[in-house]
């Protein structure tokens, strides 16, 4: 069964720096989370006064997390990739010859990735047309990305460059403080190449947002130029089976309630945590972290159907706790709603 979804390219004009939980500035995630660029939408809105301080954190629509395409040039047709889904390494452990391969699969292209959902395993033909033999590299693993299309490996290009940190008050405590250099990795994106998402639902709001965020730039210093985008809306048709049991996430996912979420894991479902939190941007208390949460991290399998599911937290933080006489004009919000497709398991 073919389903159409609605998406949105980012062509990005300046590098990309993408920060971790870690915050290091040394290394860029290759993904941005659902959560994040909601957020971001969000910020970009607000900033504009198109929606206000009594905003309940909900756009309106659901988003996934924004994924690597390629894209040799305008004429030639993008090459979407999408996340690997956790459950492959689980059914493979027992096929030792080509486990070491698998593992180094992080994105499929829409073929694989449709096949997958459809349940095919690595184990059968699937396999064999992957890898030649087990002392040759696999026919169609290309660095991280499993694909049948000619692609380059390295068509994200990550680069490392030193900056330097100039303390505002040169004199504390009668001590002179030294210029900081830190190490920034950014990306770049060749040829015509960048990162997707689907939407679901009312993307009116998204597509106002879209318009003011290409010019304000996404992930970290963009007050220097980094993180402009240009952005395409498009169709994509994927290829999903019809009587599957179970469902993967293309979003960060925060379930509704405890109940809901015992009834969607059972043994053969496979998922990862990730802790989600992050500085208050709103001056003047940008130093004070927000509350943070845990969500299941994209590509996870549930069991259930596939429908919009999840929640938006509330992480304001209590800032009387932090010592701050003024309280945020505004809460501050992180949306667990996840997009799910369909998935069988294969056997």
């Amino acid at each position: 069964m073919k389903n159409n979804f609605r998406i949105y390219r980012l062509y990005f004009t300046t590098p990309l720096h993408l920060g971790n939980e870690r915050e290091d500035y040394a290394e860029s995630l290759r993904t941005l989370h659902s959560d994040t660029f909601y957020a971001a939408l969000t910020s970009a809105l607000a900033k504009t006064g198109v929606i206000g301080n009594d905003f309940n954190g909900d756009l309106k629509c659901t988003i996934s997390s924004l994924f690597p395409f390629y894209q040799k040039d305008k004429q030639n047709e993008p090459v979407y990739f999408f996340p690997k889904s956790k459950k492959i390494e689980i059914l493979e452990e027992k096929l030792f010859d080509i486990h070491k391969y698998i593992k180094k699969i992080l994105w499929m292209d829409k073929t694989f990735f449709e096949r997958h959902l459809n349940g095919e395993s690595f184990s059968d033909k699937y396999g064999e047309k992957i890898i030649v033999n087990n002392k040759e590299k696999p026919k169609y693993l290309k660095g991280s990305y499993l694909t049948g299309h000619d692609i380059p490996e390295d068509f994200i290009i990550s680069q490392v460059f030193p900056h330097a940190r100039v303390p505002r008050q040169m004199m504390i405590d009668e001590k002179k403080q030294d210029t900081d250099i830190f190490y920034m990795e950014r990306l770049f994106f060749k040829d015509h190449s960048g990162m997707f998402f689907i939407a679901d639902g009312d993307t009116t709001l998204l597509e106002k947002g879209l318009k003011i965020l290409q010019h304000e730039g996404i992930g970290t210093d963009r007050n220097v130029g980094n993180g402009y985008f240009c952005c395409k809306a498009d169709n994509i048709d994927i290829e999903l089976p019809d009587d599957a049991d179970y469902i993967m996430n293309l979003s960060l996912f925060l379930p509704e309630s405890k109940d809901i979420l015992e009834k969607m894991i059972d043994n053969n479902s496979a998922y990862n945590f990730i802790k989600r939190g992050g500085w208050i941007t709103t001056h003047p208390h940008n130093t004070i972290r927000k509350n943070r949460v845990f969500m299941f991290e994209e590509g996870s399998v549930f069991k259930g159907k596939a429908v919009t599911n999840g929640r938006i937290a509330d992480l304001t933080p209590d800032l009387s706790a932090w010592q701050e006489e003024k309280q945020l004009e505004h809460n501050i919000y992180r949306n667990g709603k996840s997009i799910f497709i369909p998935t069988k398991l294969a056997h």
